[in-house]
């Protein structure tokens, strides 16, 4: 009960002691089902299709003066039924999302500090993740810049398992013990660029001798582009990425996409790209080289089709991919869409054990509608259609249908919000 105790006391000081303050809380209750048959990997015989609920329980603090601003994000992520009826306490508890605080020291200068979502240009390489019922939070400091349509932002993390008297080495797998980025963002009156450089470390651990124990550098650096002019977008990616991988391989990998997008008519929007990911032949480096581009942080669920078999919590390093794309978005009426994407997936590498590149292709619709405000409703469903080089790729030959169902509810109300200093505060951002 510490946190619970912990979020109504902050509440109760900062709506009653500060009245110079604008203070927003807001929560969010999102519940989606999913009926997984071929999600992520190619469905095997003699097993059974899985079905559950997910829910995430969030609730926001957001505290605003004209130099500061601090927000607080708890949350609890759940299966419904993971824990029995009368439980004495949740299994995963609340946990912290967000915990930052935001100095402004000048009209363009501030400084931002402690557990945050970093999410820049299309998500690529850094997002939050919401998709993923957890999200994604760095514990990061970033100082950050504008002036006239010009951002420059340079943020930084070190890591460490906890308190130590010594040594430094970091043992929680799955994220990175250091980096170091560059962000530069300029807008112009039809386009905008941006510019990222991101040095990532990660920590070797050698569990015959620490004394090799090391943290391994790799160096992305790439830029983001937008163009938009009446009816027509044209968007595009290019990352390289070079330095050493966690098994200490030389890296030499790219990313590279490109998107047009066009509005056919005031209900209709068509979507073309193509993405290439670097990767290895065979699936693996080969003399301590490494060609398979890694998206690092970013939001990749968004790309490569949403039955996520490439790049989420997968795929790397291995033979990369070609992903071709066309995607139609329809305005059914004023509160409804339907949302229909085509993907032919590649190897961009060979495979194993074969001549052919193609993995097959992907078809995902998504139906999202506006129930009322701060509540929505969306509907997905794809399939997927292997061919014989994703069975290669996944080690499955079953021959099985491979779909996926999913439903989801969100509700987002705003709780509580003063408007004593809004109009000073919104002059200020």
């Amino acid at each position: 009960m510490g946190i619970q105790k912990g979020i109504f006391v902050v509440l109760f000081l900062t709506i009653f002691s500060n009245l110079h303050a604008q203070i927003s809380v807001d929560a969010q209750l999102r519940s989606r089902f999913e009926y997984r048959h071929g999600y992520k990997t190619l469905f095997p015989d003699n097993t059974d299709p899985a079905a559950f609920i997910g829910q995430r329980t969030r609730l926001n603090i957001d505290y605003k003066t004209e130099n500061l601003d601090v927000l607080l994000s708890f949350q609890n992520i759940s299966v419904w039924g993971d824990v029995p009826q009368l439980n004495t306490a949740d299994r995963n508890g609340l946990m912290i999302y967000q915990a930052w605080a935001k100095v402004y020291l000048s009209e363009s200068f501030a400084i931002k500090a402690g557990r945050q979502e970093i999410i820049y240009d299309d998500s690529r390489i850094f997002g939050n993740v919401d998709w993923a019922t957890q999200g994604r939070s760095h514990d990061a400091l970033q100082l950050k810049w504008q002036n006239e349509g010009f951002k420059l932002d340079v943020g930084l993390a070190y890591n460490q398992t906890n308190e130590q008297l010594t040594g430094n080495d970091y043992n929680i797998l799955g994220t990175y013990k250091t980096f170091q980025y560059m962000w530069l963002h300029k807008d112009w009156t039809n386009f905008s660029g941006s510019f990222l450089f991101l040095n990532n470390g990660l920590q070797h651990i050698d569990n015959t001798n620490n004394q090799n124990n090391e943290v391994r550098y790799s160096q992305t650096v790439g830029i983001h582009s937008n163009y938009k002019k009446d009816k027509l977008g044209l968007s595009s990616n290019l990352y390289y990425q070079g330095g050493k991988d966690i098994i200490n391989s030389s890296l030499n990998a790219y990313l590279l996409a490109f998107s047009a997008d066009y509005q056919v008519s005031e209900k209709s929007k068509v979507v073309f790209g193509a993405e290439i990911i670097s990767g290895n032949d065979n699936g693996a480096p080969n003399n301590q080289k490494n060609k398979a581009f890694n998206p690092l942080y970013g939001t990749n669920h968004k790309f490569n089709g949403l039955m996520d078999y490439f790049y989420v919590g997968n795929h790397y390093p291995n033979v990369g991919l070609t992903d071709v794309y066309l995607t139609n978005t329809t305005k059914l009426n004023a509160k409804s869409s339907l949302s229909v994407t085509l993907h032919n997936f590649s190897a961009a590498s060979d495979l194993a054990g074969s001549s052919k590149k193609r993995l097959g292709n992907e078809v995902d619709l998504v139906f999202s509608h506006a129930v009322r405000k701060s509540i929505s409703l969306k509907v997905g469903y794809s399939q997927l259609f292997a061919s014989e080089g994703m069975e290669i790729l996944k080690g499955n030959s079953d021959n099985n249908t491979n779909n996926w169902v999913w439903i989801m509810l969100d509700i987002t109300p705003n709780l509580f919000k003063s408007t004593k200093t809004e109009k000073q505060l919104l002059s200020r951002n």
